[in-house]
């Protein structure tokens, strides 16, 4: 698409403001995350072995993450069409992440690390950084596509420079999480 095309297009293009929705999305992931974070579970559910969760929590973290490279490499050969595709592959296999994790943290106590010594240090590390990143992922995600959404193609490209980077190392960092508990489980 030439230049004055893409001018008239975006012209076009009726701005929509994201930024509540972002907000409210954000604070209502966020905050539903660390309430459930500190419940117990509940108390003997035995519909199915909610241990499975866990499993598929790395599963989708995993198909987020390929999602989120074949993006990276689409964009960088110019395939907007590829880019687009993966990343609404990323968001969806993201929110079955969050269903999952929500579940098990609803249904099953929280499992501690029985790692020690420098394996602990490690863990705790991946954890903690983990965990921050996923908080900060939220927003900026959100905001990344609403930037595109909105055709504000320099702001996406702007905030995306941030968000690929992490969003690859939340969802790569939540499989090595899950690989290093699983024996605990």
């Amino acid at each position: 698409m030439r230049k004055h095309e893409q001018k008239v297009l975006q012209s076009s293009h009726r701005k929509r403001n994201y930024k509540p929705i972002i907000i409210i999305l954000t604070l209502v992931i966020n905050g539903l995350v660390a309430i459930l974070a500190g419940l117990p579970g509940v108390e003997n559910f035995n519909a199915f072995d909610v241990k499975i969760l866990p499993l598929l929590n790395a599963i989708f973290n995993s198909f987020t993450f390929l999602f989120l490279l074949f993006a990276l490499i689409a964009i960088l050969k110019k395939n907007v069409t590829v880019h687009k595709r993966f990343i609404y592959a990323a968001f969806i296999s993201t929110m079955f992440f969050l269903v999952t994790y929500v579940s098990y943290h609803f249904l099953a106590p929280s499992t501690p690390y029985g790692g020690t010594g420098l394996m602990a240090g490690i863990y705790y590390f991946i954890l903690i950084s983990h965990i921050l990143l996923a908080i900060v992922i939220v927003p900026l995600a959100l905001t990344s596509i609403a930037r595109a959404w909105n055709m504000e193609n320099e702001r996406h490209r702007k905030i995306a420079r941030w968000t690929m980077p992490l969003w690859l190392y939340v969802s790569l960092t939540g499989v090595i999480v899950y690989v290093m508990i699983s024996p605990y489980y």
